[in-house]
């Protein structure tokens, strides 16, 4: 039975009838309206822009109400991508975002992605006979029994073995084991979540010799955790670069392209409790104490004496996916785009990830809808997105950037992303440090949620551990074909550091409302940081892009890697490229002083476009065309994730890179890391010229 509060339906309906028309009315009062034939002059849309962010906050009186009304919707039944469970939550999303004002339109790609067929676990005893059929299943729910969890994208197999142990599945656990005296080769092996991404985790297994991969979390009232273990980045592996239309060129299944981004061996999720039965099964040497700390049932790594009969059987196939793309249109500078995104696509219920942030983009939706009605217009077009197949590897998002990739190369300003908009408690964000002092302003005009009276930057200046904005040096959500593939500045916001039932059917609206934010308070301020950031970057005369702040990020991120490679005279040249591009961010900011005084409004104009698309250009600088070494998708320098997930660095990754696979002792290791900071040094100094906006 879901959670629902008494006589929730009934009382929603009427607040989203109600609540929208009172608002209507405000906005009235507060704006007449114009004649359609009235021409919208600079000094009206500065006018507007003071009392829209006033009346996008008052539309938070309700929002809460129906904010859950929309999350409970969405989370009625699972919605996989792909699949006809995601009909239902399409037409929600499109209905929500099909409002007065906004342009909405669908965009469909055929990509390929991947479903389970037949699987099963059997534990065996030494001469083969049956101990125990083990479930696959999650225990919770029989609504999506129908689907088992599985990892997407992971090939066909079956493997006949003894099980072995290794607890996060890196490098050092491999090391450990080899102490130990246990070979993995030709085993099954049992690997507890929290290692790094899971193709990652599950491909090197298989260069070490296992047959197969069974993964858990140690979380024993949760099922398997669902996810993909697509290898290399979030792209259509049948159209690398390119969008998957349907009548797109496909490279054929058997191409080294292709097979590389697919693991070698099987894999599949499983719960916590059908990993005991395996692990409590296994003899061989004691585990460390480490190990058993955080795997109670483990005594022994294994290597028998009891045996996994594994068997997978893959069904992967082009399947239909559909975007859905509400524009506003600005009434300046109609081809500068701020976009705002979150995938809507789920492997169940998606209560968490994604359809709080779902919940919460329709809410800005129906704020601007009523700003719209009140006769604002930005003065820059704002894009809403709802995404699907983000779960299969950013699927949507990256099929659309990449078809619309030389318009979003040259007009798009920034992209604000939602996925687990709301997981608990506790405010984190993540993004390009051009961004910092907007995302702290914002903040400060926002109550916390959980503490009235309190601005949400106080409490989130004041956490344990300090504040700290994160960079996005992660794949992980929809920002990764925005910023790593396409330069463009990008944030991404959501409440809560953990979330125990993550990609599971526990993931539901019940959880929700009643552990997770059961006043729906902490999506209303998530609502009211995006909106707001959003109607910045539209609305304010001179982008509000701050690259002092990113020339002191890099400045400490060039002291880390000083001290990681014993004060190399090379980061001498990423430090040299760093003080130009503070010197340039220097007379950028003179130069917003200036525009402030001047008198010619034409004149002042073309200034002022001049000096916004060098900002918004900047940041396209740190791309080289070329990829990363071996990885040509993710081209951004400084920012995109590196090879090895527990790296030192969390930037600068074609070093980051070059630094792990020097821990070969290869003679030519030195070289590279010194080749890769040569590049780093180049795009930086790249930079530092688009803000001046000169030829060299």
């Amino acid at each position: 039975m879901r959670y629902l509060p008494p006589n929730f339906s009934l009382y929603a309906r009427l607040l989203l009838l109600v609540v929208p028309l009172f608002l209507v009315v405000l906005s009235f009062r507060l704006y007449p309206p114009r004649s359609g034939n009235s021409p919208v002059s600079s000094a009206s849309v500065a006018g507007f822009s003071a009392d829209a962010r006033r009346l996008f906050l008052n539309g938070s009186a309700s929002a809460n109400t129906t904010i859950s009304y929309h999350l409970r919707n969405l989370t009625l039944s699972p919605h996989l991508a792909g699949t006809p469970s995601g009909a239902a939550a399409f037409d929600y999303v499109r209905s929500g975002l099909g409002l007065p004002g906004l342009e909405t339109h669908t965009d469909e790609y055929s990509p390929l992605l991947s479903y389970p067929g037949v699987a099963s676990l059997d534990l065996l005893r030494p001469d083969g006979s049956l101990i125990k059929s083990l479930s696959l299943s999650e225990p919770a729910d029989p609504a999506v029994r129908s689907v088992l969890p599985y990892h997407a994208y992971s090939p066909s197999g079956v493997a006949i073995a003894p099980a072995v142990y290794v607890n996060l599945g890196r490098d050092e656990d491999y090391l450990a084991l080899e102490r130990l005296g246990v070979d993995v080769r030709g085993l099954v092996a049992v690997i507890r979540r929290g290692g790094g991404p899971r193709g990652t985790v599950v491909e090197a297994a298989a260069v070490r010799g296992a047959k197969a991969v069974l993964m858990f979390r140690s979380n024993e009232s949760g099922g398997g955790e669902w996810g993909n273990v697509l290898l290399g980045g979030s792209v259509d592996p049948l159209t690398p670069g390119w969008a998957a239309e349907a009548d797109a060129e496909r490279l054929p299944i058997e191409d080294g392209r292709v097979k590389s981004r697919f693991p070698r061996i099987p894999s599949m999720p499983v719960s916590a409790s059908t990993a005991a039965e395996i692990l409590g099964s296994l003899g061989g040497p004691l585990a460390p104490p480490e190990w058993i700390a955080e795997a109670p049932a483990v005594v022994g790594v294994g290597g028998g004496p009891t045996i996994v009969n594994f068997t997978y059987l893959e069904d992967r196939k082009l399947a239909v996916v559909r975007n859905i793309i509400s524009v506003i249109k600005g009434c300046e500078e109609p081809d500068r785009y701020v976009i705002l995104g979150n995938h809507r696509d789920a492997w169940t219920y998606g209560a968490v990830d994604p359809n709080s942030g779902t919940a919460v983009l329709l809410d800005i939706a129906a704020r601007y809808a009523t700003l719209l009605g009140a006769g604002w217009r930005p003065k820059r077009t704002i894009i809403l997105c709802s995404w699907d197949a983000e779960e299969f590897g950013m699927i949507g998002s990256t099929e659309w950037v990449e078809q619309n990739l030389r318009n979003i190369g040259s007009k798009a300003i920034a992209y604000l992303n939602l996925d687990c908009a709301v997981q608990g408690g506790g405010f984190f964000v993540s993004a390009t440090p051009q961004l910092d002092k907007l995302l702290v302003e914002t903040m400060k005009q926002v109550e916390d949620p959980d503490i009235k009276g309190v601005s949400l930057y106080e409490t989130w200046v004041s956490k344990k551990g300090g504040n700290s904005i994160e960079r996005l040096s992660r794949a992980d959500s929809d920002f990764t074909p925005f910023l790593h593939h396409a330069g463009v500045p990008a944030t991404d916001i959501y409440f809560g550091e953990d979330f125990p039932f993550y990609h599971t059917s526990l993931d539901s609206y019940e959880w929700m409302a009643k552990h997770g934010d059961p006043l729906f308070r902490r999506h209303v301020t998530a609502s009211e940081v995006l909106g707001l950031l959003a109607l910045s970057l539209a609305d304010d005369r001179v982008l509000p892009f701050d690259f002092l702040s990113y020339s002191n990020q890099l400045l400490e991120h060039a002291d880390t890697l000083s001290a990681l490679l014993d004060g190399s005279e090379a980061v001498e040249l990423i430090r040299a490229s760093i003080l130009e591009l503070a010197a340039a961010a220097k007379e950028v900011e003179e130069l917003k002083k200036l525009d402030e005084h001047d008198t010619d409004e034409v004149a002042s104009s073309l200034r002022l476009r001049a000096l916004n698309d060098r900002l918004m250009l900047a940041e396209r600088a740190f791309l080289e065309t070329e990829g990363l070494t071996g990885r040509p998708w993710f081209k951004h320098m400084l920012y995109s994730p590196p090879k090895d997930s527990f790296s030192k660095l969390s930037f600068f990754p074609g070093i980051a890179d070059a630094i792990y696979e020097a821990k070969s002792s290869n003679p030519e290791g030195q070289a590279k890391i010194n080749h890769e900071i040569c590049r780093v040094a180049r795009v930086i100094r790249r930079a530092a010229d688009v803000l001046r906006g000169d030829l060299t």
